[in-house]
């Protein structure tokens, strides 16, 4: 089942997901798509059609995202966005429609990653059984490396 409903074209609605518990729009207009000629399987056709697309989102100045979301975003794809644009190449398909569909997806991937939220932090358990036999073994063995190391006693006689 897909996690977002939506041609191109279209505003994008992306499904209940951790960190989403209503949903997201993304609105038509936050996205561009720019298509140019691609390098990839399409034999002659390659040379006539503009089946690459681009997609760019502008995180900053999304009216989709609240302030939380766009924070959160643009701190887990910092090293993705240039000038806090979000762009995403969608080339290996010889249709456009197909690469349009697939930057889609990458897009929601990449926001549903973004804005899943961190898992908690671990508290440690008691230790296992195994683990207190292993210690206490240990501390065993180095009582009797230590004894051995005990200055000898003359005998008594």
């Amino acid at each position: 089942m897909s996690t977002y409903t939506g041609h191109p074209g279209e505003d994008l609605f992306i499904h209940p997901a951790p960190g989403l518990p209503d949903g997201l729009r993304v609105r038509d207009e936050d996205l561009q798509e720019h298509f140019s000629r691609s390098t990839g399987p399409g034999g002659q056709g390659v040379d006539t059609t503009s089946a690459k697309v681009e997609l760019r989102f502008d995180v900053p100045e999304s009216r989709s995202l609240n302030a939380d979301q766009r924070r959160q975003v643009e701190e887990y794809l910092s090293p993705r966005l240039h000038h806090g644009v979000l762009v995403i190449q969608a080339h290996e398909h010889r249709s456009q429609w197909e690469n349009r569909v697939a930057a889609r997806e990458r897009l929601v991937h990449l926001l549903c990653e973004a804005l899943e939220p961190a898992p908690p932090d671990r508290w440690p358990g008691a230790p296992s059984h195994e683990s207190d036999d292993a210690r206490i073994a240990s501390k065993k063995e180095h009582a009797r490396t230590k004894a051995l190391r005990a200055p000898v006693q003359p005998d008594e006689e």
